[in-house]
């Protein structure tokens, strides 16, 4: 595998959050993305934190360029990559539909425009000076100092941004936990590399798996819960299908979640919709499944809940993976 990342979501207290990045560089992780969420404290500062205090890689796994403008992402970033010396990992993606609307943001040609925000990125990031009418505009953009190189890893689920991806970025994080949605991804990333030029250089398909896990099966499994309810409430119809996962039972969940139910919500989560949208169990478990995930991606990236001790998660993580 080429990256051993983490994903680490900003909703405890930053200096918690640094304790658990703290303790992946420990357990032999290589790569720190922070998840975004306009409910959760920024990404951006978070990622600095633990640049400052790791030697990981580290950036937002994954923002959006509907909140920021896709120059400012840009700029953070640039910024980023100065204060952990050439550390930062961009990870960018469509965001969430119905997040967004809460906000009051239409999400409009969401590849187009993941595809635009990273291009222009890349093209300031170069020192140019760019001028950019599309699904946002942008004129005389440049920023006024340096930037390195900074690889650009795409979030993704469906087919056409996978391909997308393949085609033009330097890596997908694919959003999935279950090896049957890896084996369907990979024949989209070998698709979107027959178009790929010689010139971008190698890709990385990167698993962006949810795993929690716990010497204590039922205890990671509990910690799972939530967010496997949110996914589950998301999920199209045909990844429902494709883990034999009831649409009625789906749906519920997704209606407790929208009525503020959330205990409700994470107790009408089947056994079911765990198997298909988490990697949840002992250290050995996990291991089995992480292996069976790998037959068919590059990199590992765990993802949130981790497990019912969070700080002690990479660590049993680590282990599983020996």
């Amino acid at each position: 595998m080429r990256r051993f990342g983490i994903e680490l979501t900003p909703e405890h207290p930053t200096e918690e959050i640094v304790e658990t990045a703290r303790a992946a560089e420990d357990a032999g992780f290589d790569t720190a993305f922070v998840s975004s969420h306009h409910f959760n404290r920024d990404p951006f500062v978070v990622a600095d934190r633990i640049g400052r205090a790791t030697a990981l890689d580290v950036g937002p796994g994954v923002v959006n360029p509907y909140e920021t403008h896709p120059v400012s992402l840009a700029t953070r970033m640039g910024t980023l990559d100065e204060t952990t010396d050439g550390r930062a990992v961009f990870g960018i993606g469509a965001g969430d539909r119905s997040a967004l609307s809460n906000l009051g943001y239409e999400h409009d040609r969401p590849l187009r425009r993941v595809l635009e925000a990273f291009k222009v990125a890349q093209r300031l990031w170069d020192g140019e000076q760019v001028d950019h009418d599309g699904t946002f505009t942008a004129r005389s953009a440049e920023l006024n100092f340096d930037v390195g190189e900074i690889p650009v890893y795409v979030g993704a689920q469906g087919p056409h941004m996978i391909r997308m991806a393949a085609k033009h970025a330097d890596g997908v994080l694919l959003n999935a936990s279950h090896p049957r949605d890896f084996e369907w991804a990979a024949d989209r990333v070998a698709e979107g590399l027959t178009e790929r030029p010689d010139s971008r250089g190698e890709f990385d398909f990167a698993a962006f798996a949810s795993v929690s896990v716990a010497e204590d099966e039922a205890a990671a499994r509990a910690a799972a819960r939530p967010p496997v309810a949110f996914i589950a409430a998301g999920a199209a119809e045909p990844v429902l299908d494709r883990h034999d996962v009831d649409h009625e039972a789906a749906a519920r969940v997704g209606e407790q979640l929208s009525a503020g139910a959330f205990d409700a919500a994470f107790d009408a989560v089947t056994e079911r919709m765990l198997d298909a949208f988490c990697i949840a169990g002992t250290p050995e478990q996990v291991g089995a499944r992480i292996a069976e995930v790998s037959r068919y991606a590059d990199s590992f990236v765990a993802g949130s809940p981790l497990g019912p001790d969070r700080t002690g998660a990479p660590t049993l993580l680590a282990a599983a993976l020996e």
